[in-house]
């Protein structure tokens, strides 16, 4: 019979049409295609309570976005890569055709589950304002009109040192690869329990970036923010949403949240991923 399954689609990336009809004759031929939906559309899945499988078309945008819907825990997301990099969606079109009789049918998964990192902005008064979740990380950024803000941080309550310069990154073991290890962050194995907390352009030679348990509170404070209309400082959630933050206020973090699993190719490796794609460790160029 197969599994049910539901297609996202990005369209705004180019080939999507064209890869989506692919995809979704793959699945039909071994299975059931429930529904066939916009990626970007905002709200809840149609179809979801319905399927066994979601495959989402697109980059690694598209399957973060993905991830923080919504979803029933024991639904899997498959992403297919018609982006650039493609370092999270596991298959591209070719790889996903050589497994689609296993994958669509009733063969055997294989996936891996990712623990998603919460943070709640906290009020002067202690109040929460909201909570949110990321996959990758949140950023803590200066913003227009770019002046050095002062955040002040701690770790289960103990008081820690604070950093000056352009905001603070807290990042996943998922999200060790994006925007921390850019700013200079370590790349942290997928499945290790862990946080990593990385400056942006400390205003200092000794804050070197740190990696704790993901079942650490980590408050970060905001003792010098910058505040202009339109921009000033920001919480970006996996580079794609924004919360402005003020003075006074606290950001608080905890790993270890709602698990998201993932389907990867079988033919796939991490660490070979993280040479072809990124080129870690790669020699100087002749």
């Amino acid at each position: 019979m197969g599994r049910s399954v539901v297609l996202l689609i990005n369209r705004a990336k180019r080939d999507a049409a064209r890869a989506g009809e692919q995809v979704a004759a793959l699945v039909r031929a071994h299975g059931t295609l429930v529904a066939t939906l916009d990626a970007l559309e905002d709200g809840p899945i149609a179809g979801v309570d319905a399927c066994d499988l979601i495959v989402v078309l697109g980059g690694d945008g598209t399957l973060l976005a993905t991830a923080r819907q919504r979803l029933r825990d024991d639904v899997p997301l498959l992403g297919v890569n018609i982006g650039k990099v493609g370092f999270m969606a596991g298959f591209d079109t070719d790889s996903l055709n050589r497994h689609a009789p296993a994958v669509f049918g009733d063969g055997a998964l294989t996936t891996h589950a990712v623990s998603m990192l919460q943070a709640q902005i906290v009020d002067e008064d202690g109040a929460v304002v909201e909570e949110l979740s990321a996959v990758n990380e949140f950023v803590v950024t200066a913003g227009p009109p770019y002046r050095m803000i002062t955040l002040g941080m701690s770790i289960d309550g103990h008081e820690g040192p604070q950093v000056r310069g352009d905001g603070l990154i807290v990042a996943t073991p998922t999200g060790s690869t994006a925007y921390n290890v850019s700013a200079g962050g370590p790349i942290v194995a997928p499945g290790v329990g862990a946080v990593v907390i990385t400056p942006i352009a400390a205003h200092s030679l000794a804050f070197r970036p740190i990696v704790l348990g993901e079942d650490r509170v980590i408050e970060v404070t905001l003792h010098e923010a910058n505040e202009e209309n339109g921009g000033g400082t920001t919480l970006v959630v996996d580079g794609q949403e924004r919360r402005r933050l003020c003075v006074g206020q606290r950001v608080r973090f905890r790993g270890g949240g709602r698990r998201v699993r993932f389907v990867a190719d079988p033919d796939g490796n991490y660490w070979r991923t993280l040479m072809t794609k990124m080129s870690w460790a790669a020699p100087p160029r002749g």
